[in-house]
């Protein structure tokens, strides 16, 4: 990193810390702080966030942040060669002008950036699952869907780096140096907008228009200083609001003294948190938890015991035809209420169960009439209270195929508590002087075990 500006000095000499630098820089951009909030690493979840001073009310704005003071590649001092050179910056992310402007600014000693920026020194903070090493991924979170996302991660960030990002700055040496904006520091900028930044929703009005017409990318993402120091839980008291002047982050419900201000980053899931934050809520408490069953599973059960080749190669033929009908579909999605990919199940299970004829039938009428089941009628049927209802031969197929899921999960931890009885990971989790004897990482590695493992559990129950 370049030589660091001269820092801010107080009255008796000593430097400012790096968040009063922070704030002074809030106040020089006309960020407007409440005076019922501050920013603090004390009585946290994790890291900086922000505290309750006194009682808040709903609907209070906590802080409003002018347009001026979000970083994203129209901001910054390289936003008109980013402009300019910006047909031959399009990836499949959308990210890489907003990186190439956080490689410019991150590493400028003259940056107006820099109180934002020096929050974060080296990275060592996030702890995402792609700066884990890849056996210590597939030892603790084998079976959740993570290591194979990181891995699908890392090698689209190496291909971006280097077919796009390395060419780029290259030719722009008075900007750039490839010493400095290295492939890692690249990587580090890739999670830490992963966690940090923010896209503006889109227009409501707009969203099936831009379908129609040319699939236009969701809003790029940007960095909101102020906005990222919130924590995130799924029960949050605070929600960024996005106006033409300024975003504001405004309180949903009352915040007494001396609790801690959470925003939400949408309805996510651990695994996914782990994935793209680096962290995890404790599973009993994140409402939007899931667990996917891989499409895949299905044929694996469908096929085991198959004895004659015409059965097998009905199965065969389903299975072709279900994979053209669900196309990109991987995994049916299953959360703490039911299936959230009811649709789709619904689709992969009547294929799957039909006998010669009603195969052949389904495929002479090219599929089903168009007053086949309503979306509502599916939903309730694959909710919990819906699934002990469901015909035999599907409630079959989901429960082995939600077994066969809940097999493939491991992690270093199991064994060491063997011969309670009941699911080890469970067994762990209940244990809390040995779970607090586990690193960050296995904690969290844990937590989205059994989140997962308890939605499949529950799923297998409903469909004994």
């Amino acid at each position: 990193m370049a030589t660091d500006a001269k820092r801010s000095k107080v009255d008796d000499g000593s430097e400012l810390s790096p968040l009063q630098n922070f704030l002074q820089w809030c106040d020089r951009v006309g960020l407007v702080l409440s005076n019922k909030v501050f920013v603090s690493k004390e009585g946290t979840v994790a890291e900086y966030g922000m505290m309750a001073k006194d009682n808040i009310e709903e609907g209070e704005v906590l802080f409003t942040i002018p347009r001026s003071a979000l970083l994203h590649q129209g901001t910054t001092k390289v936003s008109a060669l980013l402009e300019k050179e910006r047909s031959s910056l399009e990836t499949s992310s959308g990210w890489v002008p907003l990186l190439l402007a956080l490689l410019y600014e991150y590493t400028s000693s003259q940056s107006h950036w820099k109180p934002y920026l020096s929050l974060w020194t080296d990275f060592k903070t996030l702890d995402h699952p792609m700066f884990w090493s890849k056996e210590e991924r597939d030892r603790l979170l084998r079976g959740t869907g993570i290591p194979e996302a990181v891995d699908t991660d890392l090698v689209n960030i190496k291909r971006e780096y280097t077919d796009v990002v390395l060419p780029f700055i290259t030719k722009h040496p008075d900007l750039w140096n490839p010493n400095t904006h290295t492939l890692e520091l690249y990587t580090q900028l890739v999670a830490f907008v992963m966690a940090y930044s923010f896209q503006e929703p889109q227009e409501e009005e707009d969203d099936e228009e831009e379908e129609e017409e040319d699939g236009k990318a969701p809003n790029p993402p940007m960095m909101v200083p102020m906005a990222d120091m919130l924590n995130h839980v799924s029960n949050h008291n605070a929600n960024l609001e996005f106006t033409p002047a300024s975003l504001k982050m405004v309180c949903v419900r009352p915040i007494h003294k001396g609790e801690e201000v959470f925003n939400t980053y949408g309805q996510m899931a651990n695994w996914q948190l782990l994935h793209m934050y680096g962290f995890t809520e404790p599973h009993q408490s994140n409402s939007n938890d899931t667990a996917d069953i891989p499409i895949t599973n299905l044929y694996k059960v469908v096929t085991q015991g198959i004895q004659s080749d015409l059965d097998r190669q009905l199965v065969e033929e389903q299975w072709e035809m279900l994979c053209e009908i669900l196309q990109e579909k991987a995994a049916f999605v299953f959360g703490k209420q039911g299936c959230l990919t009811d649709t789709e199940l619904h689709t992969a299970l009547n294929v799957l169960c039909m006998s010669q004829e009603e195969f052949s039938e389904f495929k002479e009428n090219e599929g089903w009439e168009e007053d086949e089941e309503d979306d509502e009628k599916i939903s309730l049927a694959f909710s919990h209270d819906g699934l002990p209802g469901l015909k035999a031969s599907w409630k079959w197929l989901i429960h082995e195929a939600a077994r066969l899921t809940a097999s493939s999960y491991t992690g270093e931890e199991e064994g060491k508590l063997g011969g309670q009885g009941g699911d080890r990971d469970q067994v762990l989790i209940e244990n809390q002087a040995a779970l607090a004897g586990l690193s960050s990482r296995q904690q969290n590695a844990l937590q989205v075990r059994c989140g997962q493992k308890s939605i499949l559990h529950r799923l297998m129950e409903l469909t004994k």
